[in-house]
């Protein structure tokens, strides 16, 4: 058991963090938009407030796309943010342990037969956002070398209950369930050639607390299955369990800037020393995922 901060804690994955951290049996002081993490004063204040062992930094502005239309606030946010939370744990809770989280985006457009990405690989981000999580690292891992006890962690793709609807998952599915109810047989689509590697949120969660537990300190670990999936296999698998027979149609507006056309995380640094390993297959994911959001449709 251990007093644990989380920053983000009202986002998809910070609401599944906090949860399964009470379940372990933690002692979770949850903040979100309340606190300003570009507001010194108001990262301070909660530190001292919450006395962590454990710090959490979830919060950040995390839609690819929509980087490319606000890159100052995505850099101010992810940035500048990773730095105020690491200044106030140096200054209000030095012996706690910070988990920052990144993101495998930083690893920017790689081959095939790049795969899988492991940490030592050179960083290439592509989108604001990628550049915004490159730096925040490069912060926390010289917080580490000035003697913060930091982890960070680069989670690739993860699915699950909760996710907002401009993500692909629950994008597709609440198209699809409003077309299922329009009674309307095209649904439009981005691009579905990409490959990635995805892994329920609520494994996820079970990793980052794992390495708050067991990693070391000024060290990067991927959180990933170790398997790439093609997207055009999962809208066809969402199609399926929503509105069988419905047609995707390419929808030009939907594209990114840029695309990494494939992304697999090598997940060997994580397993060797946390064991672990994901539980939830993505079939479950994704029908727990429709299960929610037609749940909201009916109600």
């Amino acid at each position: 058991m251990s007093v644990a901060l989380v920053t983000g804690a009202g986002g998809f994955v910070g609401g599944h963090l906090v949860a399964h951290l009470r379940a372990s049996g933690d002692d979770v002081v949850a903040v979100d938009r309340e606190v300003d993490v570009t507001d010194p004063r108001a990262v301070a204040a909660a530190v001292a407030a919450a006395s962590p062992e454990v710090v959490y930094h979830l919060a950040a502005l995390s839609h690819v796309g929509r980087s490319w239309e606000e890159p100052e606030a995505v850099r101010a946010v992810n940035v500048g943010g990773t730095r105020r939370v690491l200044e106030a744990v140096a200054a209000r809770a030095p012996g706690a342990r910070v988990v920052v989280v990144s993101s495998a985006e930083v690893y920017g457009v790689t081959r095939p037969e790049d795969q899988p990405l492991a940490e030592t690989r050179a960083l290439a981000p592509v989108s604001p956002y990628a550049q915004s999580k490159a730096e925040a690292e490069r912060v926390a891992l010289e917080a580490a070398v000035a003697g913060l006890d930091v982890v960070v962690v680069r989670p690739f793709n993860h699915v699950g209950p909760g996710q907002a609807p401009t993500f692909f998952v629950p994008a597709l599915a609440t198209r699809l369930l409003a077309a299922r109810a329009a009674g309307v047989r095209e649904v439009p689509v981005g691009d579905l050639t990409a490959r990635r590697d995805l892994t329920d949120v609520r494994d996820v969660v079970r990793a980052y607390r794992r390495l708050a537990l067991a990693g070391a300190s000024g060290t990067v670990y991927n959180v990933a299955s170790g398997v790439d999936h093609a997207m055009a296999e999962v809208a066809a698998a969402l199609v399926e369990m929503v509105a069988p027979g419905t047609r995707l149609v390419l929808d030009p507006s939907l594209l990114r800037p840029v695309e990494v056309p494939v992304s697999r995380g090598d997940p060997t640094r994580l397993r060797a020393v946390t064991r672990w390993r994901p539980t939830i297959d993505l079939a479950r994911s994704l029908s727990d995922v429709v299960s929610e959001l037609d749940r909201s449709h009916q109600g």
